[in-house]
C-alpha cells in the first residue's frame, strides 16, 4: 500500500528552543504545550507512528518574531530551518519533508529565506504562516509580499492558528477555529486569490467554521468571494468526526482536502493519527478519493 502523507504534523527543534530560552527563560512554563515530550524526543515519536504513515513536519507554535527584533528573529528562523532539515534527514523513516519558518517582522529576510531555504533545500516544500503576526491580521498589507512570492514560486503556505491577544477569553477548544475562519475571511476580502492566481494555502483543522457556514457565506458575500473560499486547501485534523470531514469534502471538493493529524497533540504520546485515519476510512466516498486525501492531493501541491 502507498505511504500515507500526514501534511500537518509538528516538532519542536531543541536548538531553537534553547536559543529562545537564553532570553526568555520561562518560555516552557508560560506555554505548557511545549512540554509534550514527543515534540522533540523522536525515540518516543517512533514508537507508535503507523508504519504506512510519514509526516510533513512544521515547527510548533513558537515564533522568534514574538520575542526578538527583526534581524535576530530572521537568524533564529534560518538556524531553526537548518535544524528542521536535519531532523527530516535523521528521521527519514517517519518524516517526509518539512515546512520552513519565516520572520514576519523582517519581510526582506523572510523573502530571502523562501528563496534560499524553502526553494533550494529539497527537505522543504513550503512555509508556515499563522493567522496573526505582530498582533495584526496575516492579511495585513505589510505581509502581502510573502503571499506574492509564494504565488510566483507556486509553493504552498501552511496556515496555522494563533490566539488574538486582544481577546480575553481565548480557549483551545473554539478560539483557534474562529481565528482560522477569520484569517480566511481576511485573505478573501484582500483579494489575494485574484491578485495571485497560483496562491495555495493549506488551512489546518478542516477549514474550521467554513464548511458549516457555506450557505451563510454564499448569501452574505459576493459570488467571487464565495468561490474564493473554495480555493483554500484543508486538512483532516479534527480528531475524528467522519461526518464533519464529509461536510468539508462537499464544500472544498475532492482535490482540496489532505490528510493531516496535528501530531503529536491531543492524544498522548504521539497524537490522533489512528483516530483520524479511522474517520477518513469511514467516509462514504470511493477508495480513489480516499487515496487522493491520504497521498495524491498533497503530492500535487508539493510537486513531488
Amino acid at each position: 500500500m502507498d505511504v500515507k502523507l500526514d501534511a500537518f504534523a509538528h516538532v519542536l527543534p531543541t536548538g531553537l528552543l534553547n536559543r529562545i530560552k537564553k532570553d526568555v527563560p520561562n518560555i516552557i512554563e508560560d506555554n505548557l504545550f511545549l512540554q509534550i515530550p514527543s515534540l522533540s524526543d523522536f525515540e518516543i515519536r517512533h514508537q507508535d507512528v503507523p508504519k504506512n504513515v510519514k509526516q510533513i513536519i512544521s515547527n510548533v507554535n513558537l515564533n522568534p518574531e514574538d520575542y526578538f527584533v527583526g534581524d535576530v528573529a530572521a537568524d533564529m528562523c534560518w538556524k531553526g530551518n537548518e535544524e528542521l532539515s536535519r531532523i527530516v534527514a535523521d528521521n527519514s523513516d517517519i518524516f517526509e519533508t518539512a515546512v520552513a519558518m519565516v520572520p514576519m517582522n523582517n519581510i526582506p529576510k523572510a523573502l530571502k529565506i523562501i528563496d534560499e531555504q524553502a526553494v533550494k533545500d529539497d527537505k522543504f516544500v513550503g512555509i508556515q504562516l499563522f493567522t496573526r503576526a505582530l498582533d495584526k491580521s496575516i492579511a495585513s498589507s505589510e505581509f502581502e509580499p510573502v503571499f506574492k512570492k509564494m504565488s510566483e514560486l507556486n509553493l504552498p503556505i501552511w496556515l496555522h492558528p494563533v490566539f488574538d491577544n486582544e481577546k480575553r477569553e481565548n480557549n483551545i477548544t473554539f478560539s483557534w477555529e474562529y481565528e482560522l475562519t477569520q484569517a480566511m475571511y481576511q485573505i478573501v476580502k484582500a483579494g489575494y486569490f485574484e491578485k495571485y492566481p497560483n496562491l495555495k494555502i493549506i488551512v489546518h483543522h478542516a477549514g474550521a467554521m467554513v464548511p458549516f457556514f457555506t450557505e451563510r457565506i454564499r448569501r452574505t458575500m459576493s459570488e467571487q468571494e464565495y468561490l474564493d473560499f473554495k480555493k483554500f486547501y484543508v486538512d483532516t485534523a479534527i480528531l475524528g468526526n467522519t461526518k464533519a470531514l464529509e461536510l468539508a469534502l462537499d464544500f472544498y471538493g475532492k482535490d482540496h482536502i489532505v490528510f493531516g493529524t496535528d501530531a503529536p497533540f491531543a492524544v498522548m504520546p504521539n497524537g490522533a493519527t489512528t483516530e483520524i485515519m479511522n474517520a477518513i476510512d469511514g467516509m462514504n466516498v470511493s477508495a480513489e478519493i480516499k487515496s487522493d486525501i491520504y497521498r495524491n492531493n498533497i503530492l500535487k501541491l508539493i510537486k513531488r
